[in-house]
């Protein structure tokens, strides 16, 4: 006899299963208004991820410095204008006059009614600044070289963390998932591209096809930089295949398109972005590296034409009182790789999704807002 056969206590007729689980669905079921459902997705998308960036340090500082990195390339090489030799006398240290061109005239600050600091558009008046970072051995200022070689750089880390990021996910999830002859043929390709040399590698791509566009340049340094992240991302998702949601979906008969994109890749997500910022920083380093070498054509400002200039022009090494010229871009790649860092470390609790249900206040959340 099933639970349903059983008298009631009551005395009245037993329910049958359709009615039981009818009923208790029926109970259940929440019918909400497209202004709800809109209301949902943005809090469990776009607020609640941004209250856990918030209030995580980290994320806060890493997303300052991108900021204001993306602020210079896009707003300041507008007001700034652009570098050119003789326009500053050669080797002018940094904030020439000292502490004492505050209150002095001359120097690399004046302060006063008389004084005013011209943009292209417009100025403003009670200040003007000289050059405070110097300028080079050529008579180019430092600061308008950095504001404008910054466009360049975000060029060439985004298209290499992108081109770095999406090969490796492409090709280790596919492979994790499907198995079989489609894993053996990708980690065959995959352990090709690990075994070869990556720097001479693109040394013999750069001098034949010599990259003449940032975004270019950024896609040459990440050929070589996707194979350990695809065998990683290949290792974690054939754990995760073997999970119950995910076997639970199959059961279900979505495709494979549908359980990737929905169960797998959101899980690998704190792992791929963590991996972009460090394939960003790779090719901040390896495009420095490769101007300074003289490897990759000066086509534009860049800073790693800076340091090269600082290097092998003013001897900044060797003549300590030129060291500012090979400074200056050097902490401009410190900076941001840092923010990077710092934003990669706090997009890790962004995608944690046990921090993430905690700050959303429409469902799931501690201000739980609708009623069960």
């Amino acid at each position: 006899m099933s639970h349903t056969d059983e008298p009631r206590t009551d005395g009245g007729e037993p329910l049958s299963d359709e009615q039981l689980f009818g009923q208790l669905a029926e109970k259940d079921r929440v019918e909400l208004s497209r202004k709800e459902r809109y209301s949902r997705a943005l809090d469990a998308y776009v607020l609640a991820p941004a209250r856990v960036a918030w209030e995580d340090w980290r994320m806060r500082f890493g997303i300052f410095i991108i900021t204001m990195f993306v602020f210079v390339g896009v707003v300041g090489t507008r007001l700034v204008p652009r570098p050119g030799t003789n326009q500053a006398p050669n080797n002018l240290q940094p904030f020439q006059g000292g502490v004492s061109a505050i209150w002095e005239d001359g120097g690399w600050i004046d302060i006063g009614l008389e004084h005013s600091y011209s943009f292209q558009y417009f100025s403003i008046p009670g200040f003007d600044l000289e050059y405070p970072l110097g300028a080079d051995n050529y008579g180019t200022p430092i600061g308008r070289n950095l504001v404008h070689a910054t466009p360049d750089m975000l060029e060439m880390v985004i298209a290499g963390a992108i081109v770095s990021v999406g090969i490796a996910a492409l090709i280790g999830i596919t492979a994790g998932y499907k198995g079989g002859k489609i894993d053996s043929f990708l980690m065959y390709i995959t352990d090709i591209v690990m075994t070869m040399p990556g720097l001479p590698l693109i040394i013999v791509i750069a001098a034949i096809y010599p990259p003449r566009q940032a975004w270019l340049v950024g896609v040459v340094l990440a050929i070589d930089s996707w194979p350990g992240l695809a065998r990683a991302l290949r290792s974690q998702v054939l754990t995760l295949r073997e999970e119950s949601y995910v076997e639970a979906s199959r059961t279900m008969g979505l495709t494979s398109k549908t359980i990737l994109s929905r169960d797998i890749t959101p899980q690998l997500m704190p792992y791929i972005l963590i991996n972009a910022a460090h394939a960003g920083r790779s090719v901040i380093f390896g495009a420095i590296a490769l101007y300074f070498l003289g490897i990759l054509p000066f086509t534009t400002a860049n800073w790693g034409i800076m340091m090269d200039t600082a290097y092998s022009e003013a001897h900044a090494l060797v003549n300590l009182a030129n060291f500012y010229q090979i400074f200056w871009p050097m902490a401009a790649v410190v900076v941001i790789s840092f923010g990077l860092i710092m934003f990669a470390q706090g997009m890790d609790r962004v995608f944690n999704p046990r921090i993430r249900a905690r700050h959303a206040k429409k469902v799931g959340g501690d201000g739980e807002s609708v009623d069960n």
